[in-house]
């Protein structure tokens, strides 16, 4: 399992194999390229209730989504190492707009926090107008670069996941899952993990790797800060 945790998706050289030392040696660029990253001051811009709120153009944009409470806010802030960032709640659902996060040099992409889904104390038309706004960014951002789709390690794939899923699969959107709360599941992790694999296999625009995190112990934040770092040149 521990090569599940650090592992980052391997480089290719163009026109030629990589030897392993030539492997270890991207592999350690590619994690200080993430060190780097998110060794900045990370702030918040910008909540954006409606896609033409929005900026118009700029830097790569990745994603965060998840059912609520799936520990998205807890994720943001160890990632940028800032404590309050990302404000987390004990009530779930409270997130309704993308939130965006940026360096506050303008260096590197934008971080979009999406409203967590499957459960909100909030009226119905409420959660319709977030939902609305979710698959409307979804359907028409071109700098979206990739979505992080947070899966609790403890409980795996659930139908609304999926229908998240398929939702991202029309809009032709890359994402990514990444299972969360790892180190309270360590009995259960390699089943969940085996059948999130499966459940990815069968989606046509999800990546087949998928990452394991834990905010307590900092497992897998590396490598999604280097794979995130990767995107953003893209």
């Amino acid at each position: 399992m521990g090569q599940h945790l650090l592992r980052v998706p391997p480089i290719q050289a163009e026109g030629r194999d990589l030897t392993a030392a030539d492997g270890a040696s991207q592999e350690d660029e590619a994690l200080e390229a993430g060190r780097r990253l998110f060794a900045g001051e990370w702030v918040f811009t910008r909540a954006c209730h409606a896609v033409d709120q929005l900026p118009s153009a700029g830097p790569p944009e990745v994603a965060f989504a998840g059912r609520s409470n799936v520990g998205k806010s807890s994720l943001l802030n160890a990632l940028t190492g800032r404590k309050q960032l990302a404000r987390s709640s004990n009530t779930p659902g409270r997130t309704r707009a993308l939130n965006l996060f940026a360096r506050s040099d303008g260096d590197g992409p934008v971080i979009v926090d999406m409203p967590g889904y499957g459960y909100a104390k909030a009226p119905k038309a409420e959660v319709a107008a977030w939902t609305q706004l979710v698959f409307d960014y979804l359907r028409g951002r071109q700098s979206l670069r990739r979505v992080f789709l947070l899966i609790d390690a403890r409980h795996g794939l659930k139908p609304i996941d999926e229908a998240a899923m398929a939702a991202m699969d029309e809009a032709a959107v890359s994402y990514q899952a990444v299972l969360t709360k790892a180190d309270k599941s360590r009995s259960e992790r390699a089943a969940v993990l085996a059948a999130t694999e499966a459940g990815l296999r069968r989606r046509p625009a999800a990546h087949p790797e998928v990452l394991i995190t834990s905010v307590e112990t900092s497992d897998g934040l590396e490598t999604l800060r280097a794979t995130i770092a990767a995107l953003s040149q893209g």
